[in-house]
């Protein structure tokens, strides 16, 4: 029987459930419900062009997070991304355009195919780590391009393939609103997978692996087995990416899949945080309006001072390496870290000290 006259204090979970809750406190659950209606209400309130900024920068995060899974929380880096991409894309090209089957199963497929190659590139990770395993990985990008722009009959070669936007019976996803939604839901799945899959054994044996082979080898942890698991998993993510994306662009073509979109997709998990899922959210959507805003800039400072766009037509480059730069130096957890360290300084205030 509960004393009436002692205060609780702290978190208190009377069954298994409220234990392995994600979100555990209901403040916080509620703020996260508040978080998803905004979203599914933010096409009322916004224009088109805001709405596929916004579609972009969801894609870029679903590729993101699959990234992350293999390389934060699994220490195995990548810089072969822009070719899974590229594996997703044109595999749902192919099987829509060529084959006729339905978007609905030519995405989850492409997820699968773009794995299986993924799997295939992983397999000398057993052998490999660090900056021997990344050049395999670059040599996977170099490798699936050349098939790509030389297999003609079946990619298009250099000239791609053109696609045709997903649909459901005679409702077409034509409009930005719409494309939102459908990147919006497979974003969410995304997500909470992410999420569950590091509160599970095989998620616990990824972090295990990244933070000490050896330990966890010695501990039964098979490494050959889940680093090849994490490439199968990663690449089933980036897979989808490369569809969506492909279906969007409605067009597929292998100079959109070069090393500097795997350089991006880098740069992403590393200004978001590493091992961390919302992370590669604050990291997709940061890279991916950099362009835009450096743009919109560059288009005022024209504006006051006629030909300076001659002078900064480089400047996407150099403010894109120095943000890598200054969060390397200064935040290595990336904009995750900087988003608790604000939470946790408003937990305190205003008694801070």
């Amino acid at each position: 029987m509960r004393n009436p006259f002692v205060m609780e204090c702290g978190e208190f979970h009377v069954n298994y459930k409220q234990n392995m809750a994600i979100w555990k406190i209901p403040r916080v659950r509620m703020r996260i419900y508040l978080v998803i209606a905004f979203f599914i209400l933010f096409p009322f309130i916004a224009s088109d062009y805001i709405i596929g900024l916004a579609t972009l920068c969801g894609i870029a995060s679903i590729g993101a997070i699959g990234l992350n899974i293999l390389t934060g929380f699994t220490g195995q880096i990548s810089i072969g991304v822009g070719a899974f991409l590229a594996v997703g894309g044109y595999t749902s090209a192919i099987l829509t355009a060529k084959l006729g089957l339905s978007f609905w199963l030519s995405m989850p497929l492409a997820g699968i195919i773009t794995a299986i190659v993924g799997a295939l590139f992983g397999i000398p990770s057993l052998r490999l780590k660090g900056l021997y395993l990344a050049i395999a990985t670059l040599a996977a990008q170099v490798i699936i391009l050349f098939v790509i722009s030389r297999w003609d009959s079946l990619t298009g070669g250099t000239a791609g393939l053109v696609l045709s936007r997903p649909q459901i019976g005679s409702f077409v996803f034509m409009s930005e609103t719409s494309y939102y939604y459908l990147m919006f839901a497979i974003l969410f799945v995304t997500v909470v997978f992410s999420l569950n899959l590091f509160r599970s054994r095989v998620g616990r044996a990824f972090i295990a692996v990244r933070d000490r082979d050896i330990a966890a080898e010695v501990m039964g942890i098979d490494i050959f087995k889940y680093k090849v698991l994490a490439f199968f998993i990663s690449s089933f993510f980036v897979g989808v990416a490369g569809a969506l994306l492909g279906h969007y662009t409605m067009i597929v073509s292998p100079e959109l899949y070069s090393i500097s979109v795997s350089v991006e997709y880098l740069a992403m998990i590393l200004v978001g945080g590493l091992g961390s899922v919302f992370g590669s959210i604050y990291g997709a959507v940061f890279i991916t309006l950099l362009p835009v805003v450096l743009r919109s800039v560059v288009e005022i400072l024209n504006g006051m001072f006629p030909g300076i766009s001659d002078v900064l037509v480089g400047m996407r480059e150099v403010v894109f390496g120095l943000m890598i730069i200054l969060f390397l130096v200064y935040e290595p957890e990336g904009l995750n870290k900087i988003w608790r360290n604000i939470k946790d300084y408003f937990k305190l205030w205003p008694f801070s000290y």
